[in-house]
């Protein structure tokens, strides 16, 4: 992994150059926009491999830049967020951000989110593994692609990685916490409710009816589990 472009949104000048400062030193090139209308425009124009992208911008909210980015593409989101207010946090989540850093944050650690977010998204396998089939589900790991009942599902990286650990270990129950290990390398406790919001997103995209799932089942007080074929 190096080289990737990374767009970072932000409209504060020093954390827009501490975190350039951080990714270039770890290989990446590094694009910027202050605000919401010109972070599509040079998404559109770069194509950058990942976006860094604050909520709270002037102009567009960058919840409605998200919701822009994930109609018109899957490009792997972190959100970068001052607010305080989980409900903002869950929404960003449920809009198909990969990950979220509130601010103040660590510059090492988000070089590390951004290091799982894309070997998560992009990694290459040296051997194309066998598909996994569960009843109608069909995941074809080295593509990336999923279908259910030979229906394609449009999956954010971390969404087709959720659904790929839970499909692989049908009737096996894991917590929110071995999820979160298992899907994006870590684990904080405080993080749990991030799963909540990637499985409402795919109970929307896998289930019939996402209020009465087949699939992906609850099991209160632990977590989540695949339903057995």
């Amino acid at each position: 992994m190096g080289g990737e472009t990374i767009l970072v949104v932000d409209d504060e000048p020093k954390i827009v150059k501490t975190v350039r400062a951080y990714l270039e030193n770890a290989g990446f090139r590094v694009v910027t926009a202050e605000d919401g209308q010109m972070a599509l425009t040079i998404y559109r124009h770069e194509k950058p491999a990942l976006v860094i992208l604050d909520l709270g911008l002037p102009g567009i909210d960058g919840l409605d830049v998200a919701r822009t980015l994930h109609r018109d593409s899957n490009v792997p989101l972190i959100m970068l967020t001052a607010r305080v207010d989980e409900t903002d946090r869950l929404i960003g989540l449920e809009l198909g951000a990969d990950d979220y850093v509130t601010k103040p944050f660590s510059p090492r650690e988000l070089v590390a989110r951004v290091r799982a977010v894309l070997r998560r998204a992009g990694a290459e396998r040296e051997q194309a593994p066998p598909p996994i089939v569960v009843g109608d589900v069909h995941i074809d790991l080295e593509r990336r692609h999923i279908t259910v009942d030979k229906q394609p599902l449009d999956l954010t990286a971390t969404e087709f990685d959720l659904l790929v650990v839970l499909a692989r270990h049908p009737g096996r129950v894991f917590t929110r916490l071995e999820l979160l290990d298992r899907v994006q390398g870590y684990a904080f406790e405080g993080y749990e409710r991030t799963v909540d919001a990637h499985v409402k997103n795919l109970r929307q995209k896998l289930e019939p009816d996402p209020k009465r799932p087949r699939y992906l089942l609850t099991v209160y007080g632990v977590g989540y589990k695949f339903s057995e074929p």
